[in-house]
């Protein structure tokens, strides 16, 4: 196994081992999201270890694939199709409209989280990857990366979170 794509398997291990496990924080911090009575969902891992493989790759807006580059909704489509085998295209807007609206406590990996970024609702998607965190492609600082739901500039533009598997 060549050295990326073991160190690629180590950190997913640990992602799911800490996505898995009790969070040592208590009370109602935002960073605190309660797994809920969900369970977590093979699907959903998987969207997240695909997802985890992009870190990194250049943003496009109306971007679709890895290698011409990625927006926001293009890179949910591409990898809710690749991972998932789950066919969601349009924009972040038309996304929201097909899934299942969950509240924000039951966000479990491989969920979506919309946030209105450009003054309109639903202008922006990630998906949830556990932990109060979520894998995005902004076209800020132009790179598919990993933010937390409860940085200022998110928590305070954050909508709604839907969910795909079950």
């Amino acid at each position: 196994m060549p050295v990326p794509t073991l160190l690629l398997s180590i950190l997913l291990t640990l992602l799911v081992a800490a996505c898995g496990s009790p969070s040592p924080r208590s009370g109602s911090s935002p960073e605190t999201i309660a797994q809920g009575s969900r369970q977590v969902s093979e699907k959903g891992n998987e969207v997240v270890f695909y997802a985890l493989g992009l870190i990194g790759t250049g943003y496009r807006f109306g971007g679709k694939n890895p290698e011409a580059g990625l927006d926001c909704s293009g890179m949910v489509s591409y990898i809710y199709g690749r991972a998932a085998g789950l066919k969601v295209s349009g924009s972040a807007a038309d996304i929201a409209r097909h899934g299942r609206a969950i509240e924000r406590a039951e966000l479990r990996p491989g969920d979506l989280v919309f946030f209105n970024t450009q003054n309109r609702s639903f202008s922006h998607v990630g998906i949830f990857i556990g932990e109060a965190r979520f894998i995005h492609a902004p076209s800020t600082n132009g790179k598919v990366r990993i933010d937390r739901l409860s940085d200022s500039y998110y928590a305070s533009r954050f909508e709604a979170a839907r969910a795909f598997f079950d």
